[in-house]
């Protein structure tokens, strides 16, 4: 079987990518992968010089959620379109809604990692109506209705589409997963709390942390202040200042995330958009208690393994930091439930065994959306 898979460069979506690739090419499926958003770090590409049978064509052309996209959109479908026709894919496997309108007599999953329309709406309740926002609606709606498949990485996020887009027929859930092994949950754990999350996002809400009355625990938080791949703008959520109880450290690598959560006694989870969330997975796979935004997809992913606040209260957050730090034997009951769930539901394993088995499904079915 051969692959052609599309990502970004930008957040998640390449982590989820990373996971997704080597898990294919352990099982002997070749992969072609294309990225857009920004041409990628030494760093960032550094796993795919381990893989076997994984072509990588990287590319700086915008995202379909970037302003000033559609610029770029026909030049990098058509780019596209050339590596579908020298590769000859099997399947085509989208991370961006855009592409899947392309009439090829191929299988095409798109999965829905995030939307603008579904952030807005849970972000500032409505969706937005202006004429960038209409163009973005098209430009979605045609990938829907030319996908094979719609893969959605909770019930919440397949939930927020259909709200947004309409019933979605073709559509099925596979959890995102991390790899175990990348996470040390054996540390001892120093007395603080941590929280990942992009600061100019507001629907990472990281602002949140900054407005407790007093901490009874100190926090680190970690985020980029800016989007990546976009020179020269202003930053569109001020980054936290920091205080004796809130301490910025800035966009960090890989490695040092993995090396504050494993430290960490405590997850903070302060989302109100949050289509899975591979950070707090992240957290509990370094056996980390977590505290988590009441929002219907933390509850979705997490069940009874998190400590949840009030939804956006940071009254509520501080209580619940303050129920943790001050009983070691709840916060181990939760860091352990929550350590248990994600080795039990949310490994990369599983991941990708549900992708190939949704491959299979469609490879094997040979009548796909137009």
């Amino acid at each position: 079987m051969h692959v052609l898979i599309t990502a970004d460069t930008v957040g998640g979506v390449w982590t989820y990518t990373r996971e997704l690739v080597s898990g294919l090419t352990k099982r002997g499926i070749r992969v072609t992968l294309v990225s857009f958003g920004g041409i990628p770090s030494r760093a960032q590409t550094a796993w795919l010089e381990t893989l076997h049978d994984v072509t990588y064509f990287p590319t700086g052309f915008r995202l379909e959620w970037m302003q000033d996209a559609a610029s770029d959109l026909s030049d990098s479908t058509e780019y596209l379109r050339s590596i579908i026709r020298e590769c000859n894919p099997d399947l085509l496997h989208f991370s961006q809604y855009c592409y899947a309108s392309m009439e090829v007599a191929l299988p095409k999953i798109v999965v829905a990692h995030s939307d603008v329309m579904s952030w807005s709406l849970a972000v500032r309740g409505v969706q937005p109506d202006h004429l960038w926002a209409r163009w973005y609606r098209e430009i979605v709606e045609q990938g829907l209705a030319g996908a094979s498949l719609l893969v959605a990485p909770s019930q919440g996020m397949l939930h927020c589409m259909e709200s947004c887009y309409g019933e979605q027929p073709r559509s099925r859930v596979i959890y995102n997963g991390r790899s175990p092994a990348l996470f040390n949950p054996f540390v001892s754990k120093h007395g603080y709390a941590a929280s990942v999350g992009r600061l100019w996002d507001e629907g990472k809400q990281s602002h949140l942390l900054t407005q407790l009355s007093a901490s009874p625990v100190p926090i680190f938080l970690a985020g980029a202040s800016t989007i990546a791949g976009e020179s020269g703008e202003e930053n569109i959520a001020s980054p936290a200042s920091s205080s004796q109880e809130v301490r910025c450290k800035g966009e960090l690598s890989e490695g040092e995330i993995r090396e504050l959560l494993s430290r960490a006694a405590i997850y903070i989870a302060t989302s109100k958009y949050e289509p899975f969330g591979l950070a707090p997975l992240e957290a509990a796979l370094s056996r980390c208690a977590l505290v988590a935004n009441d929002i219907p997809n933390l509850r979705e992913i997490w069940g009874d393994a998190a400590c949840y606040f009030r939804s956006s209260d940071p009254e509520s957050l501080r209580e619940a930091l303050a129920l943790l730090h001050g009983n070691r034997e709840l916060r181990l009951t939760y860091a352990n439930r929550a350590y248990d769930r994600a080795r039990q539901r949310y490994t990369a394993d599983r991941m990708v065994e549900e992708y190939v088995q949704a491959y299979r499904a469609l490879l094997e079915r040979r009548v796909w959306a137009a």
